[in-house]
């Protein structure tokens, strides 16, 4: 080779030498180095892959700038990565399992992975973060196949047994428990979510001897074991007493009797014990119930016609009768549940009785009665007297003429003979002073007091008190001596002082239904009748009682006791006392019931039970609905307004829902029309005037049903109880008249009718009675000339030789005019028809 050649290949060697780190700046893109493409704030890769799954989920996607070929898992922080990286066909790689993961043997994975380029240039490493997600797919598991525990019967325990159930999935949502149930149904026994049994009633050996429960858990997500088998045994404990004594009754309005203790049983256990006596006895409590029990469904008004009472007794307490004593207004009870009780604070409290509400003097033939709450005051002079009723002197000296009081728990009545009813020199009785517990128990009691002097007699709680020895300590006293001009104050709560000008003896304690009744005696079954309660315990059937056997009651039905020899036949009778509330819509609320019981062995030895706790629970009754329908306007012509027209000619009342009327005299019936109301107003606005308008109602009708109607110029006023259809008759019988119906277009009348002592209303019913007016004849008179239409004013006909003003309200006539002189014609031809 030449010298020139030489020469050339080695200026291409160093020119090639110079120009390839030149070159080297111009590589092409297979030769830059690869870069993974990460979020910075993630600090690699994450991936969630399912247990039953390969495909992880990456974020960010795995991708990576350069021309890569392959990606590479580089760097196992924990030993195994079983993972493969395959590269798709737009640059992005997707991350899979080699095969299926399993969470509870490893949760996580963590490892690098780099990419590289075709010429095999590899990037920096990135860190993977693998978590495997879980899913359910085991079932929990009881630590014990079964489980059994023992308990006494009679208790409520907070735990009998807790159960207790494992999940192998790995994590909360699928490992943890979370719910226990019992699968059995109607089981006295509940399970919480941790797995505590307790039972939700006192269990009962006689009843079963051992429950066998079947109990499954679920874990978070929802998953049920298997059941086990829980088995509770109930020990028999024997308690000395009564045993299956209900802690509630349920009692609902119009459901009749219902037996107390249908299950009752004595339980001696093992005490040898002969019976030789056994005593049981049962209070039900409602002293906490309007007068000490359900009896005020009424008022006393409408409670003393239904028993039959004298319609001559005057009431002394209803607080629209009587002008209370200047700035000392008695309170009494504003609820609708029963009628009013007026109470007296010992200090200021009374009412004034004028002469026109009664006559102050007494016959020698009356009878006083009323319902009182009294209780003794701590530490009180037993000289002090408080004041029912008493009738003083008005002024200057301060004789009580009669009086009728209570000091030292004893109650007092007071009868002053007037000098002219005998020898001023002979003493007469004049004062009866009965020892009674009744007067201090802080309990209502109904009171009567019967004269027909000289005989007293005294009726407590509608039974007549029979005289004892010294009880009633009678008084003799002279008769009271002449005076001129001193009249009489008659007071209730306290006595008017007549030298001092000042009430003094006041009454401290409650009043209800104080009413007199002269000329003649109240019947005693009238007074029984007042005082009869509608609820009451309901004594076992006669033909039950075995001989031996005794059965005793009070007179209110709240106490009865069962005495004898044989203890099967106590646990029978106690099984068959019921429990009773005759009316519609009883007051709702809780009555205690308590039995005590005790046991006499032979040898004298005596064996007292626990007492038994109960109480009846009173429902609240459905509320009535008073209905009131009729037809709502009625047209009437002239003359049948002067002879006068009813008022409600189709009125018809109706009370729904029906319900069972325990009150009625005929006890089988269950119509509506049997059910009773006891007050209607008939209202009417503007009032009536005098001059030509009058409301008449029918008088002997309401005499014959009892209920008594008050007429002014505002409407009627019906009350007392009575039956509906009664009622209905009654005011479809009241009659409006009216003298001069060309006043009117029309009159309206408001009913409204109430029932149980305003307690439930009935709608608003408004009754439209129209007033028929003649027509006018209609007139045309025309003319050639037009001119506007022109309406004429309004103008009615009124009856021959009727005198009355020709109303606004009557029909107007329109007539067409064309001229001036064609209308003044036309008002003179219209003139001339009146």
């Amino acid at each position: 080779m030449s010298y020139k050649t030489s020469t050339s290949v080695a200026v291409a060697v160093a020119f090639v030498a110079l120009f390839v780190p030149f070159v080297s700046c111009f590589s092409t893109p297979d030769e830059i180095l690869p870069k993974l493409v990460i979020d910075d704030k993630l600090s690699g890769y994450h991936g969630l892959v399912r247990e039953n799954e390969t495909l992880v989920e990456v974020v960010p996607e795995i991708y990576a700038i350069g021309d890569v070929c392959n990606f590479n898992i580089v760097n196992k922080h924990h030993g195994e990565a079983p993972f493969e990286i395959i590269l798709r066909p737009n640059g992005y790689a997707e991350l899979r399992a080699r095969k299926t993961l399993n969470c509870e043997k490893r949760k996580t994975y963590k490892f690098e992975i780099a990419a590289v380029s075709c010429s095999g240039l590899i990037s920096d490493n990135v860190t993977v973060h693998i978590t495997v997600v879980d899913i359910n797919e085991y079932a929990p598991v009881f630590l014990d196949a079964s489980y059994v525990k023992d308990v006494d019967e009679g208790q409520l325990f907070e735990e009998i047994i807790r159960v207790e159930a494992t999940d192998r999935d790995c994590t909360p949502r699928f490992g943890d428990i979370c719910k226990y149930d019992i699968l059995n149904d109607d089981q006295p026994f509940t399970i919480n979510n941790e797995g505590s049994i307790r039972n939700t009633e006192p269990l009962d050996y006689d009843r079963s001897h051992n429950y066998i429960l079947s109990v499954v858990a679920y874990d978070c997500g929802m998953k049920q074991s298997a059941p086990v088998m829980v088995t509770i045994k109930v020990n028999r404990i024997c308690k000395l007493g009564w045993k299956n004594i209900p802690e509630e009754i349920d009692y609902y309005p119009t459901s009749g009797r219902k037996d107390l203790f249908p299950n009752a049983q004595l339980r001696l256990c093992d005490d040898p014990c002969h019976v030789k006596n056994v005593n049981a006895k049962l209070t039900l409590a409602t002293s906490h119930i309007g007068k000490g029990c359900d009896r005020d469904t009424y008022s006393v008004q409408s409670q003393r016609k239904l028993c039959g009472a004298s319609e001559e007794s005057v009431e002394l307490l209803p607080a629209n009768h009587v002008p209370l004593s200047a700035g000392n207004a008695i309170k009494h009870d504003e609820g609708r549940e029963s009628d009013q009780m007026y109470e007296f604070d010992g200090s200021s409290t009374a009412v004034a009785i004028p002469n026109d509400v009664l006559d102050h003097g007494l016959s020698s033939a009356f009878t006083i009665s009323t319902w009182m709450k009294h209780k003794p005051m701590p530490h009180q002079d037993k000289h002090v007297k408080e004041h029912i009723l008493c009738s003083a002197d008005d002024h200057k000296m301060n004789r009580h003429h009669y009086a009728w009081f209570v000091r030292n728990c004893r109650l007092i009545l007071l009868l002053r003979r007037d000098f002219s009813q005998g020898d001023l020199n002979i003493f007469r009785p004049a004062e009866w002073r009965w020892k009674i517990p009744q007067v201090c128990d802080n309990e209502w009691h109904h009171y009567a007091v019967s004269v027909q002097f000289p005989n007293v007699q005294l009726y407590i709680d509608g039974v007549l008190f029979k005289s004892e020895n010294k009880n009633p300590e009678v008084i003799d006293d002279w008769p009271l001596h002449p005076t001129k001009g001193i009249n009489t104050t008659l007071t209730v709560g306290a006595c008017w002082q007549g030298s001092e000008n000042k009430m003094k003896h006041h009454l401290r304690g409650y009043l209800a239904g104080l009413s007199v009744l002269l000329h003649q005696l109240e019947k005693p079954e009238v007074l029984a009748c007042l005082h009869k309660c509608k609820e009451s315990l309901e004594v076992p059937a006669m033909e039950l009682l075995e001989p031996g056997m005794e059965l005793l009651t009070n007179s209110e039905l709240t106490e009865l006791s069962i005495e004898g020899d044989n203890k099967t036949n106590l646990e029978v009778l106690v099984k068959k006392i019921g429990y009773s509330n005759s009316r519609d819509y009883p007051t709702p609320g809780r009555r205690n019931l308590h039995l005590t019981t005790s046991l006499i062995c032979d040898g004298g030895r005596e064996v007292k039970m626990p007492p038994a706790e109960s109480y009846i629970m009173v429902h609240r009754p459905q509320q009535p609905n008073i209905i009131i329908n009729g037809t709502n306007t009625v047209p009437r012509e002239y003359h049948e307004f002067r002879q006068g027209v009813q008022v409600f000619p189709d009125l018809a009342i109706s009370i729904e829902p029906e319900s069972y009327d325990y009150e009625s005299k005929n006890p089988e019936l269950t119509n509506v029309l049997e059910r009773r109301i006891d007050s209607c107003i008939i209202s009417v606005y503007p009032s009536l005037n005098p001059d030509h308008e009058t409301l008449t109602i029918p008088a002997d009708m309401l005499a014959k049903f009892g209920i008594s109607a008050k007429v002014s110029k505002d409407g009627v006023a019906f009350n007392n109880a009575d039956i509906v259809f009664h009622y209905q008759e009654a005011l479809r019988d009241v009659h409006y008249t009216n003298f001069k119906p060309a006043y009117y277009l029309n009159r309206q009348f408001k009913l409204v009718c109430s029932e149980m002592n305003g307690r439930f209303l009935s709608n608003e019913y408004i009754q439209t009675l129209t007033v028929v007016h003649p027509k006018s004849p209609t007139i045309s008179y025309t003319t050639t000339t037009t001119v506007p239409t022109t309406a004429l004013p309004a103008a009615s006909l009124v009856e021959e030789n009727d005198a009355e003003p020709k109303p606004a309200h009557a029909q107007v006539v329109q007539h067409s005019v064309e001229s001036k002189a064609s209308t003044n014609h036309f008002w003179k031809l219209l003139g001339g028809i009146y």
